[in-house]
């Protein structure tokens, strides 16, 4: 065990000697991987992906138009663009462009990277618009004109806000909601959290200095953030505040004037108002009444009006069963849009608002993962709905929840996929709980360098979609594709997540191994020829196989890795995850902590996989700090590590394309590399 750490300078995030560490290795890094004809190869495929103009333009609707924001090789940065329904399908509709950032960035010399934009209801007249310098979490705010396509600057009355975690949302034309770094308070704290969100929210009016806009709602600094917005629906406008009290608890609050309501629902519950329904998901069993228990997974409908003065009579709308669970779900004017897994694999089903009765949207595929991509509650029952699987390419669905929904829009093939299969296969986990996982490869290929990835935390599901990139790199030249459901993610509901949070973590990790020795049983692969990845949370499994289950893999690829749990939150927005690992500062919850930290675990004397680490400067969400602490500690010890930093990219790992393909030719090129031997 590390009992203290000299590497601790290391997390200086743009310090000289930091930085000049990270160039000393990134160059070996890249003169070992980047030079082949097999990496120029894979750079280019996955560069044709990611800029094709063949690809969908996914879209939103606001008001008349459908929006989309467009990266490519001429517009490596974006275009945010509109156009109408009539045009978008056509072959080659004609886009209105609003804010080319590519023009922006250059005018102002700043690598700016698009982070999103919201438009004022219902004229659509004005927007704010937040960008980021080189993809970190941390975003600027701009008001934009789109009747003038002109920036409204501070002097001009315009909403603006210098880089910070901050929220915004309208209330009207000339009002918002914002929390940002306010400065100290008056109880002495900062207007931020631990976690570096927005405790503080003020209603800030336009022409008025935001230091005197008057405050909303003060959380504790102990909270990972507040957040207050307005309901414009017409007939229910409505003000709300979210507390959140860590990741997987929060206060939900109605504001009325002066006055604060505490809707009384169960904390770690999903909760939402429409219209005049109030929706409650939960994710531990509700003892709604003495004698009615509801168990995790159901979702409920109540009328607002009437649970707010005390009824309690509850409408069950969805139930879960141990093969099945809700993914999502939204509403258009006559329909609440279910979508569930069954077994990791999507269907879809219709509740009509008028009371609940269950129907079949039409015009779905089969063996396709659904989502939701956009409705218009307010207005219709419009629908647009993505669809693929491991060997269709993306297409697009447009229609109503009434009259069903039809492709409009396809991605081409992008692989060839014609002698492609994919099956789903069960191991057994070290509890005898039965975990899923798919298996993508040719047909032609028995047996061979095999790559499992995985992620297994909060509460986030891995289904089956098309991966063009992973597709070219890897199952096209004779790779062996795998991803796990391992627990920690959401695919069989929420008790699939709370039972590996905390002391329960190590399901996590037992799982995502019994899938690596099922892969060998099977005779798909060896131990030698099993490689394994996964970024962020992912990132701290694939720390875990490294110093607790080395036997088991041929080589690893980690990226923007957790790493050292003992210090993870107090780095960046860590402390924002303590509901999902637990706390290091506390004795009892380092015990378990402690039993898989990675940092903490790396031995002399052990003989590790294969292993590149990456991770990016500009992520201020998962400090680099880890990364580069962990590698540093194995060359300590005598190991090598190939590693490389971006300097730009933010938690993504990228700015742009271009970065995104360099990232991803740089995995698989190592990991061709190293199992192929």
């Amino acid at each position: 065990m590390i009992d203290s750490d000299p590497y601790l300078w290391l997390e200086d995030v743009t310090g000289d000697k930091a930085l000049t560490w990270v160039r000393e290795h990134n160059q070996p890094t890249i003169d070992t991987l980047t030079t082949s004809d097999r990496f120029a190869e894979l750079q280019s495929g996955a560069l044709e992906v990611l800029d094709t103009d063949d690809r969908i333009a996914y879209v939103r609707r606001r008001g008349e138009h459908l929006y989309n924001f467009w990266r490519d090789a001429t517009n490596p940065r974006g275009l945010w663009r509109r156009t109408t329904l009539e045009q978008y399908r056509t072959e080659t509709p004609e886009w209105d462009v609003l804010i080319d950032l590519d023009a922006v960035a250059s005018d102002e010399d700043e690598n700016w990277v698009w982070k999103g934009a919201l438009v004022l209801r219902p004229d659509h007249r004005r927007a704010l618009i937040l960008l980021s310098r080189g993809g970190a979490d941390a975003s600027i705010v701009r008001e934009f004109d789109m009747h003038s396509r002109t920036w409204i600057t501070a002097d001009s009355g315009g909403f603006t806000l210098p880089e910070n975690k901050s929220d915004i949302g309208w209330i009207d034309e000339d009002t918002v909601y914002v929390g940002t770094d306010f400065g100290d308070q008056p109880d002495g704290g900062s207007a931020l959290t631990n976690s570096g969100y927005p405790r503080v929210v003020k209603r800030w009016t336009r022409g008025t200095p935001l230091e005197q806009a008057p405050v909303v709602y003060t959380g504790a600094v102990e909270d990972v953030a507040v957040q207050a917005m307005y309901d414009d629906t017409i007939g229910f406008e409505r003000h709300f505040l979210i507390r959140s009290t860590d990741f997987f608890n929060q206060e939900f609050y109605e504001l009325d004037g002066d006055a604060i309501t505490l809707i009384d629902v169960p904390s770690d519950a999903h909760t939402s108002v429409h219209r005049n329904w109030l929706l409650v998901f939960t994710r531990s069993p509700w003892q709604l009444t003495e004698k009615t228990i509801y168990p995790t997974g159901t979702l409920l409908v109540f009328d607002y009006d009437a649970y707010k003065s005390g009824a309690r009579d509850a409408t069950v709308l969805f139930s879960p069963d141990a093969h099945t669970s809700l993914q999502n779900f939204s509403f258009t004017s006559a329909h609440l849009v279910l979508v569930t897994l069954r077994d990791v694999q999507t269907e879809l089903r219709l509740l009509s608002v008028e009371d609940w009765s269950i129907s079949e949207l039409t015009g779905l595929p089969e063996l396709a993962t659904i989502g939701i991509l956009d409705t218009d509650p307010d207005h219709s029952d419009e629908l647009f709905l993505s669809a693929s699987s491991f060997t269709t390419p993306p297409s697009l669905l447009h229609g109503s929840s009434t009259d069903g929904v039809a492709p409009i829009k396809a991605s081409p093939a992008l692989f060839d996929t014609a002698n492609v299969t994919a099956s789903q296969h069960f191991a057994t986990s070290d509890d005898g709980t039965k975990v899923p996982y798919f298996v993508v490869k040719r047909s032609d290929v028995d047996a061979g360098p095999t790559l499992l990835y995985g992620y297994g935390g909060f509460e986030n599901s891995m289904t089956p979609a098309y991966g063009a990139i992973s597709g070219r790199s890897w199952i096209e030249r004779g790779g062996i594709y795998v991803i796990a459901n391992i627990r920690g993610g959401g695919e069989y509901g929420p008790t699939w997540h709370t039972q590996a949070q905390l002391s329960g973590r190590h399901l996590v990790y037992e799982d995502f191994a019994c899938v690596a020795r099922d892969l060998v049983e099977r005779g798909l692969t060896t131990a030698e020829q099993l490689a394994a990845q996964g970024g962020s949370n992912g990132g701290l499994l694939m720390g875990v196989m490294l110093t607790s289950y080395p036997e088991l893999f041929g080589a690893l690829v980690c990226q923007v890795p957790l790493l050292d749990m003992k210090r993870y939150h107090l780095l960046l927005a860590g402390a924002s995850w303590v509901a999902e690992y637990g706390d290091p500062d506390d004795p009892e919850q380092w015990e378990f902590i402690s039993k898989y930290s990675p940092y903490q675990l790396l031995r002399k004397d052990a003989t590790y996989p294969e292993l590149l680490m990456t991770t990016s400067t500009r992520d201020d969400r998962v400090h680099p700090g880890h990364a580069r602490k962990f590698v540093a500690r194995l060359e300590e010890y005598g190991h090598t590590v190939s590693y490389y930093e971006n300097i730009e990219g933010g938690h993504g790992g990228a700015a742009d394309n271009k970065q995104a393909a360099f990232k991803s030719a740089l995995a698989y090129e190592f990991l061709w590399e190293k199992l192929s031997r």
